[in-house]
């Protein structure tokens, strides 16, 4: 912890960071400014702003759908996007005692089960998109996790942040501007001397700046706030830095920058150039729909009687003194347009549509629109490699440290089960493996039935399809267990039948030779004849 952290004046500490940041604000709010103006608006906008409306509306779709599929794959609905998975030597330990790992399993899932069910209750979902957009355009995001609540996104323009060089945070201070009359009595009565005006009042609508920081200390998140320079009481706390009630987020990571920059930045080119094309192509045709008619003062034709004139109506004129007027652009606008045309596709691209998924044919086949899709999704390996660690890692601890303290949830032995991201980069890796097994299956097929029965383990096969699809098969397919149970119920069944047929067989027989034996009993002389 520093020396400014130590003399308590987090406003200074906030102004002095600002000037490190402003560099990453302006550029942030350049790329708003083309697709989400009030996202990250200007420095001097307020609550009455009229935000400009930008002249093409790919830059907004292309955030709100790239959004949507980061939303849909690293929380996607009624999926867990994490797995709790016990360490190696512990399942060799379980796995010793009989039917104990079937046991572990089942109440880790319920485990899931349960911090799923807290995070869909919360309301989280619609923050989380909140954030990836800001993500997207901005670069930069940071997200509050109260102890009781919802999350709170504070955009760029609300926080500053320090890192160390490996990217770690060790402080981060968030200002928030709030009503005076919103504080509490003691803190209003602490603040009030430095706020009143030559009447020796507060102005009711006096606002206040609230500065919180969280910084890094003996290896834990620990927190105090200040209001006009005065300390909160009661606020400081503190956390184990991986349960941290504030993550810093940044779309992508450059050793020795404390923000990160956003897609848009690496596509504001293109969008630029968008606007600009489209906003003189607009103006153009706006031009161009102009019906003006021009007459000529030396010609018999009277401009009013052809205005007055009714629909139908015979006016006196000549059709020569009377000419539209044409803008004659209709090459130049064709040339703007097909610039349109051309960025609108590489934006597309980018941003994931499903415009660019599908190429202009007559003939396109669902494999063809799969395959391109997954080669947009694979481009985003990178960045789900990002959020996975620094994004639902550090989100999932914290939910499950706020269930815990609440008594929600069971307190696990540490180190024994951790959460492990399964959404994102994982499930583009299983997406790889579904292909390769599909292929190594239809490589196999020549060989026959026959041959693939003596060789393959098709219990093996068919759990690792399972995993590759992201499906919980416990309790789909069954059990080598359930199978043999299966095969001894068939044999003691085909068994019983058998003897059955064979007690059926006996019946007739044996009722032959007891009517036979009756009647050489009946009859005696018989035999001895």
């Amino acid at each position: 912890m520093d020396e400014m952290t130590n003399k308590g004046d987090l406003a200074a500490q906030y102004d002095h960071l600002v000037l490190e940041r402003e560099v990453f604000l302006e550029r942030a709010r350049e790329c708003s400014k083309v697709t989400i103006p009030m996202l990250i608006p200007p420095s001097t906008s307020g609550k009455h702003t009229n935000y400009p409306t930008p002249y093409q509306s790919i830059g907004a779709r292309g955030v709100n759908n790239l959004a949507s599929k980061l939303l849909l794959s690293l929380f996607p609905p009624n999926s867990p996007f994490f797995s709790m998975r016990v360490d190696d030597f512990t399942a060799q330990e379980i796995a010793q005692e009989e039917g104990a790992r079937a046991k572990v399993d089942e109440a880790l899932g319920k485990y899931e089960r349960a911090v799923m069910q807290s995070i869909e209750d919360s309301g989280d979902r619609s923050a989380h998109f909140e954030a990836l957009k800001h993500m997207i355009v901005g670069g930069n995001v940071l997200l509050h996790l109260p102890k009781d609540g919802s999350t709170r996104v504070y955009p760029l323009s609300r926080y500053v942040v320090t890192r160390d060089p490996s990217g770690e945070m060790l402080k981060c201070i968030i200002m928030e501007e709030m009503n005076y009359k919103n504080l509490p009595k003691e803190i209003a009565e602490a603040v009030a001397e430095g706020m009143k005006n030559e009447h020796g009042e507060v102005s009711p609508t006096a606002t206040v700046k609230l500065h919180t920081c969280f910084h890094l200390e003996d290896g834990k998140i620990k927190s105090f706030q200040e209001v006009n320079g005065v300390r909160v009481p009661d606020s400081e706390g503190q956390w184990p830095k991986e349960k941290s009630p504030v993550v810093a987020l940044r779309w992508t990571r450059i050793d020795g920058e404390d923000y990160g920059r956003g897609y848009v930045e690496e596509y504001l080119g293109d969008l630029i150039s968008m606007e600009g094309l489209s906003k003189a192509l607009l103006e153009g045709a706006t031009a161009a729909a102009r019906l003006v008619f021009l007459v000529n003062p030396n010609g018999v034709t009277r401009a009013r009687d052809v205005l007055n004139a009714e629909n139908g109506a015979a006016v006196a004129g000549n059709p020569q003194d009377i000419v539209p007027l044409q803008v004659q652009k209709q090459a130049d606008m064709s040339v703007a347009e097909r610039q349109i045309a051309s960025i609108a596709d590489r934006l597309a691209y980018a941003f994931l549509m499903n415009s660019a998924v599908q190429r202009q044919g007559e003939r396109v086949t669902a494999e063809e629109v799969r395959y391109m899709a997954g080669e947009l999704e694979d481009a985003l390996g990178g960045v789900y490699s990002i959020l996975s660690q620094e994004y639902q890692l550090p989100y999932v601890n914290r939910v499950i440290a706020r269930l815990t303290k609440m008594k929600k949830l069971p307190s696990l032995p540490k180190g024994v089960a951790t959460p492990t991201i399964v959404t994102g980069l994982e499930a583009l890796g299983r997406g790889h493996d579904l292909n390769k097994y599909d292929m190594f299956l239809k490589a196999l097929m020549p060989l026959g039935p026959e041959v693939l029965g003596q060789f393959m383990n098709v219990g093996d096969y068919i759990t690792r399809i399972g995993t590759s699809l992201g499906i919980d098969i416990d309790g789909l397919i069954k059990t080598p267990e359930q199978m043999q149970q299966e095969q001894q119920a068939a044999q003691q069944k085909q068994q019983q039948a058998q003897m059955m047929d064979m007690a059926k067989g006996a019946v007739p027989a044996i009722a032959k030779e007891g009517a036979a034996a009756m009647a050489a009993n009946m009859n005696p002389n018989q035999g001895a004849q």
